[in-house]
């Protein structure tokens, strides 16, 4: 099945408020990998030994659904904004569990749209400070493409682009992570990134909309 686009999120999200349960679960369905990638992008590093991010994802998943008549916004990009929230908040409630009032190097931190803004070179380009409504959308439609791709890719794939383009390490902190050589890793990243943009092509491809170029 494709991944939804923002226009179908935007009429499970409009139905959901209206009472649909059929829609709601449709549009939990739809923002999972979105929330598990935020997940771990959020959950601090010297955490991921201790706690799961897939857990950090279910539990923001859980309250999300049972306070879902507090969320108030109408449109797609309000929608995973609240649900950013939840997962950043229950990130740093974990973080004080363990290092008291620790906070996440949030100079690293950019969005999945950023990054995928150039699909070839990820060159980590900041987003427009002013994007129209057609790039905030076009903009949405890829960090779910973005987020669906990374869920489908093989462990050590997934790890090595998150730790390079979603933390932003240099190559040699992602072999010290990875308890790999540089020259490693740097081979694991090109065939994840190859893979990466076959899986995300085959998705655009069976939706209609073309990556962008």
């Amino acid at each position: 099945m494709a991944d939804p686009s923002p226009s179908q999120i935007a009429g499970w999200l409009e139905q959901a408020q209206l009472g649909d349960a059929a829609a709601r679960d449709q549009l939990f369905g739809a923002c999972r990998s979105f929330v598990a990638i935020t997940a771990r992008v959020h959950l601090q590093r010297r955490l991921q030994s201790k706690v799961d991010a897939s857990d950090l994802a279910q539990q923001s998943l859980l309250e999300a659904h049972r306070g879902f008549e507090r969320f108030a916004g109408q449109s797609p990009q309000e929608w995973f904004g609240w649900l950013k929230q939840i997962v950043v908040h229950n990130a740093a409630d974990v973080a004080k569990q363990y290092r008291g009032t620790a906070k996440r190097d949030a100079g690293r931190e950019i969005s999945l749209a950023a990054e995928s803004s150039n699909s070839a070179a990820w060159d980590h380009t900041p987003p427009d400070p002013g994007p129209s409504p057609s790039q905030v959308v076009a903009g949405m439609e890829q960090e779910l493409l973005m987020a669906a791709a990374i869920e489908q890719l093989p462990d050590d794939y997934r790890e090595v682009l998150i730790l390079r383009h979603l933390e932003r390490l240099p190559f040699q902190e992602v072999a010290e992570r990875m308890g790999r050589s540089r020259g490693a890793c740097q081979m694991l990243w090109a065939r994840a990134m190859e893979q990466l943009k076959g899986l995300m092509s085959q998705t655009s491809q069976a939706t209609r909309e073309p990556l962008p170029q």
